[in-house]
């Protein structure tokens, strides 16, 4: 017999080759061998376009029975799958995750199996659930049926009224079983017994939560005698000629059958399998997703389709749509609810696409596996580019150096091939897919050939995707993950290190580049998009990329206090997992936007607008592949801080695709400048904004912008007019008090001061957490502070002082050094305070000393700023700088400059592990309500931070729930920060966003008053 076919009984000792008969005399022997068997699933019909018809069907979601075991040996047989007896089943619905129910718990890894790695065997601790549901079937349904399970984690066994219709193996992939001569009319018994994991899971080692159960539709569906299996459209588009191509293959049993195709609206009448040339159609891209309604008809059934004609080809190493060269801004999406575990609610999915359009994304790449079918035509409907991606990711083989790895096992062959030959049929004649995946992350090996040549096959006109061999013998692009931008732009330009096989290599430089995962979205972050993004738009070989990830993982649980907060990976008790590894994303599992959502649709926006300095006008560069920008209107607004003062809209001719103008505002905008005085700050922002209501937005919903900010001198230090006056334990200088034996102020206005001090540190963030790709010191950033002693500066008091200055007043200088414990390295730090005029002005000296260098690498500073310790609490904060949402160096790139508002709370970003997080750059005064009067902070633009809890409170804290505000407000005045970087997984900061060690002097002015707002 063919070897695979033997795969099930070897290994299991000497019975597995022994000549002489012999008896298994275990408990679910026969089961454990199935479950640990290669092949594919057993009993399925042929793969089939997932179709819209007119023919009977009756959904079975809804209340099931079930019941748990621990493992398939016990799991019961007693007649459960007729509906018998059913001792210990409860209720469950269907679809679901049943972990998410109270059955078991979620565990999280991302490559680590989290059972013995011994393929194709499965551990005896294998949680089986047994699905049971009675339904009544009417005579429409009769004599032929088919039963469809769209999605089972990760192995079923299906009967109908006790009868054993056959398995399943894939378990984002469709299956469908022929019920006829077992459905009754009446009442039937469908019964599934799952198991969580079987040999697919080694196939299946995705990074996301395991999460076990019949989690997608299961559907009753009549066949009509003189039915429709099977339809596949070849719709194409001539961009020379502007006409369409359209040829639809039907089936039925494999062969192709009489059917007539009516197009409507292009008054098309055809038959099936005839090619017809179609003149002046419009075609379907992601930015116009024109579509066609359609239908195919048999006097038995009729389905209804929707067509977008539109072509694929790669030409002079660039990915093109209908003749174009397109640019993908791109997500990987995972399917993720945080009660729901895999089960994600249809409006939910409409949502986020919708929140994905809203940002500009125009791209999304399933990872890593076929999503939910009704997905894809939402993706065609609304607009985007979907690379999707075979239910294939073997990881867990990478620790070992892939020994054993199914994809180069010819045991494993047809169920790889059956896996992609089930997600290219059931989603082949949607337009938005324009690229098929092979799958992620499974090394290499005969069995992805195999896959790419079946598929190349069946569907010639999609080119194919595989990351994970960088060779590329098999597919049609090149792809990487987190390859830095310095390579990208090596590759971008054609110049990056050859190949040794000369073939090879021209064949690869023949191919375009895609980013399959760039810029991971772990926590704060993630930085330095805009240099990809600028690089993509530079070279036309770069195709763009997809982010990692829109969507973090985490599993809504209870907080000890009251509410709720997001657990992870090691919440659950799981033996082994990856922790927080599983939260990266652009938005919340609630789908919330993260400040990187919010950077992103900037700097991927598809208009570039550009304001000129005098206020006269702006530039407008049309970004897009396909669409005019007759869809948009162009308005204005002018602030300063008391309001708007001017807005309007100003009328853009229609601007063709990858064209530029130059527009005028009305005089009055650039009048209105001129007569301000010398020192008003004040903004004025273009903004492009749709002119009607689409399927994804409003009216009015901004798609891109551009600002010209007046410039704004810094504020002129105070005069010195004040005398220190010397008590015996304290010192006065204008409105503050100083403590003589630390020289740091303890009251500023009447507000207590617990503390004041320079602050090199932050709580390190995901990326500081995770190991810089590329870089020579392996220990991950917060790993070189801790050791550097960052974290534990103390503070030695060299001597306080007083000189007389020249407007009468007298300086205040506190010297100190600060250092580590056993550290020679350190900083001197000089504080010079001054008053005058009510206020209170400190300017600090920073210089290093020693060489900061520890472990044999040169020690990096997390900032160079002021803690300003209140004992009070705060309530609100005003500022005039970026807003409203965080940035930081390499951050931030969708804030605006303007006067923004928000209560303490809402300046936190509630990641879900606690870190480094809020900061408002560029802020040239702020204010703060603390303690019953306002502080104010003015100065040459720094990095603004409020919290209530300290920065050890916040490097201490796992999850939200640990931190508890202390009654104090935390102020962080910062002169430089670092970025942020992707280091959580992939490239680290950037050069110029890094922070070596430097002198640095820098000056904030603080004055408190009582109530209202006085400006400073």
């Amino acid at each position: 017999m063919p070897l695979h076919n033997r795969a099930g009984t070897a290994g299991y000792g000497s019975a597995a080759t022994a000549t002489a008969p012999s008896r298994f005399l275990e408990l679910g022997a026969a089961e454990a061998r199935e479950l640990a068997s290669p092949a594919p699933g057993r009993g399925s019909l042929p793969a089939r376009a997932h179709l819209e018809s007119d023919a009977p069907r009756l959904s079975l979601n809804g209340e099931w029975q079930f019941r748990l075991s621990p493992g398939i040996r016990t799991a019961p047989n007693d007649g459960w799958q007729r509906g018998n007896g059913l001792s210990g089943f409860t209720a469950l619905p269907v679809p679901s995750s049943w972990n998410m129910h109270g059955h078991g718990s979620p565990a999280y890894t991302n490559v680590q199996f989290p059972f013995p790695v011994e393929p194709p065997h499965v551990p005896d601790a294998n949680p089986i659930g047994d699905h049971l549901v009675a339904f009544e079937a009417g005579p429409e349904f009769l004599p032929h049926a088919v039963l469809r399970f769209d999605g089972i984690d990760s192995a079923g066994t299906v009967w109908l009224n006790g009868v054993e219709l056959g398995s399943t193996r894939g378990s984002r992939l469709a299956h469908e079983f022929d019920v006829s001569g077992v459905l009754v009319e009446g009442t039937n018994t469908l019964a599934v017994r799952v198991a969580q994991f079987s040999a697919s899971s080694y196939v299946e080692d995705q990074d996301m939560w395991w999460l076990p159960g019949i989690f997608r539709d299961v559907t009753l569906q009549g066949r009509p005698a003189q039915g429709i299996d099977d339809v596949f459209v070849h719709a194409g588009y001539h961009p020379g000629t502007g006409a369409g191509s359209l040829r639809v293959e039907v089936t039925r049993s494999g062969q192709a059958i009489d059917a007539v195709v009516r197009v409507p609206e292009l008054g098309l009448e055809l038959a099936a399998g005839v090619e017809q040339q179609i003149p002046g159609v419009e075609p379907w891209s992601a930015e116009i997703p024109r579509l066609y309604d359609a239908t195919v008809s048999t006097p038995g059934e009729t389905v209804s389709l929707q067509l977008g004609f539109r072509s694929i080809t790669i030409e002079d190493a660039q990915f093109k749509v209908n003749g174009r060269r397109i640019l993908l801004r791109g997500v990987n999406r995972h399917e993720h609810h945080p009660r729901l575990g895999r089960v994600v609610p249809r409006d939910v999915v409409e949502a986020e696409l919708r929140l994905m359009k809203q940002h500009n994304i125009n791209a999304i790449r399933t990872s890593h596996y076929p999503p939910h079918p009704e997905f894809l035509a939402l993706a065609d409907r609304l607009g985007f580019y979907v690379v999707l991606e075979c239910d294939l990711e073997t990881h867990g083989f990478h620790s070992a150096g892939w020994a054993q790895n199914p994809s180069d096992d010819p045991r494993w062959e047809a169920a790889l091939v059956d896996r992609m030959q089930r997600t290219v049929e059931r989603d082949k004649n949607h337009p938005s897919v324009i690229m098929w995946s092979l799958g992620n992350e499974a090394g290499t090996g005969r069995n992805l050939a195999a896959m790419s040549r079946w598929t190349k096959d069946r569907d010639p006109s999609r080119p194919i995707h595989y990351e994970g061999d960088w060779s590329s013998p098999d597919v049609d692009v090149y792809s990487r993950m987190y390859a830095s931008q310095a390579e990208t732009e090596l590759i971008g330009r054609g110049i990056e290190p050859a190949l040794e096989d000369a073939a090879l290599d021209a064949r690869r430089r023949a191919m375009p580049f895609m980013l399959c995962e760039y810029v991971h979205a772990m926590g704060n972050g993630p930085g330095g998009m805009s240099e990809y993004q600028e690089l993509f738009e530079r070279y036309p070989r770069l195709m763009g990329g997809f982010v990692w990830e829109w969507l973090e993982h985490g599993i809504t649980v209870p907080s000890p206090g009251g509410g709720h907060h997001f657990a992870y990976g090691g919440d659950f008790g799981e033996e082994i997992h990856d922790g927080n590894f599983v939260t990266d994303g652009l938005v919340d599992a609630d789908r919330n936007p993260r400040p990187g959502l919010l950077d992103f649709k900037k700097v991927i926006e598809p208009l570039h607008i550009g304001v000129a300095d005098s206020w006269a006008g702006f530039t407008v560069r049309n970004g897009q592949d396909f669409a005019d920008t007759s869809a948009l209107r162009f308005q204005y607004k002018v602030e300063d801080d008391g309001g708007t003062q001017l807005e309007g809209s100003v009328a853009v001719p229609p601007l063709a695709p990858q064209s530029q103008a130059v527009v005028e505002l009305p005089a009055e905008v650039a009048r209105y400048v001129a007569g301000l005085p010398e020192s008003q700050p004040a903004v004025l922002t273009v903004s492009a904004v749709l002119a009607s209501d689409t399927a994804w937005a409003a009216a009015g919903h901004e798609v891109a912008w551009g600002q010209a900010v007046r410039a704004v001198q810094p504020p002129a230090m105070p005069p010195a007019e004040e005398p220190v006056d010397v008590t015996d334990q304290e010192l006065r200088l204008g409105p503050a008090v100083f403590d003589r034996a630390t020289g740091m102020p303890t009251c500023i206005g009447g507000l207590p001061v617990e503390k004041l001090g320079l602050v090199l540190w932050w709580a390190p963030t995901d990326n500081d957490l995770g190991r810089e790709w590329g870089s020579a010191d392996e220990r991950p950033l917060a790993t070189q502070w801790k050791e550097a002693g960052l974290d534990r500066l103390h503070t030695r008091l060299l001597g306080i002082s007083a000189e007389t200055t020249p407007d009468g007043g007298e300086h205040l200088r506190v010297s100190t050094r600060m250092g580590a414990a056993d550290k020679q390295f350190g900083v001197l730090v000089d504080y010079e305070w001054t008053s005058g005029a009510g206020s209170l002005a400190l300017r600090t000296h920073v210089t290093p000393v020693g060489e900061w260098v520890n472990a044999g690498f040169e020690v990096e500073w997390a900032r160079i700023g002021l803690e300003l310790v209140l004992g009070a609490g705060t309530t609100t904060v005003g500022w005039f700088g970026q807003g409203p949402h965080q940035s930081y160096p390499d951050t931030g790139q969708g804030t605006r400059t303007g006067w923004f508002e928000l209560p303490l709370a809402g300046l936190d970003v509630e990641y879900v592990r606690p870190q480094e997080s809020g900061a408002r750059s560029g802020v040239r005064s702020a204010v703060l309500s603390a303690g019953g009067r306002e502080l104010h902070v003015c100065g040459a633009p720094f990095a603004l931070t409020v919290r209530p809890y300290s920065m050890q409170a916040l490097a201490a804290a796992t999850h939200r729930p640990d931190l508890i505000p202390d009654g104090r407000t935390y102020i962080y005045l910062d002169h430089a920060m670092r970025g942020v970087g992707t280091a959580a997984c992939g490239p680290g900061v950037l050069e110029p966003y890094r922070l070596k060690p430097r002198t640095a002097a820098f000056d904030v002015v603080l004055r408190v008053t009582g109530n209202g707002l006085q400006q400073m």
